[in-house]
């Protein structure tokens, strides 16, 4: 039923989001065409949280950079920054569902070559370090978060960081900058806050 109120979306200046089953006749119109068909995973790009990330996120990926996304669901973040130029991301999430659906729609925008995805919670499985890191979950969880962050952030990088309640800003912006992290930039929405930080 929900299929039928899921139309294409045009995010920020650069991509549009377009339902799987209306890629075909759909004309991007300059813009950076996302398929996806989040099935039973969270991120279709429509709620305010996710928009909110990918209007960040299309400001922070340079081309060649690594990008992890921590809570994946449908793969949106990930499969966005590999459009907008990454050259690999990782993502990740507690519900293995997610994972599969990820890189499926990974696959249907061409990129699953590029896209590893792990089970896991949070950054248990996760190594290396990245560019640009994104989690859009909730505020407790981004606070359990952060002290990880500047392990798995490269110099320069960039954390996006959404999903988080209006009434929990505070909360989280507390906890990034307890964690050694500078915050660069805010959006709010309907309620919900994003925030770009970096390393100090």
């Amino acid at each position: 039923v929900w299929k039928q109120y899921y139309h294409p979306t045009p995010v920020g200046e650069k991509l549009l989001i377009v339902p799987s089953w209306e890629g075909q006749e759909t004309d991007a119109a300059g813009r950076v065409k996302l398929l996806l068909d989040p099935g039973m995973a969270f991120g279709t790009g429509t709620h305010a949280s996710t928009r909110l990330c990918l209007e960040f996120l299309q400001e922070a990926v340079r081309p060649g950079d690594r990008m992890l996304d921590v809570g994946c669901g449908s793969g949106i973040l990930a499969v966005a920054s590999l459009l907008l130029g990454a050259e690999n991301a990782v993502g990740v999430d507690i519900d293995e569902l997610a994972a599969k659906i990820a890189m499926e729609n990974a696959a249907l925008n061409g990129v699953e070559h590029r896209l590893a995805t792990y089970v896991g919670d949070l950054t248990d499985k996760i190594s290396g370090q990245y560019d640009v890191i994104c989690a859009n979950i909730v505020a407790d969880v981004i606070i359990r978060l952060c002290p990880d962050i500047p392990r798995f952030l490269k110099p320069g990088g960039t954390f996006l960081t959404s999903g988080i309640i209006d009434t929990r800003k505070g909360d989280v912006t507390a906890a990034v900058t307890a964690n050694g992290l500078r915050i660069d930039g805010v959006k709010e929405e309907s309620g919900w806050v994003a925030l770009r930080c970096s390393a100090v």
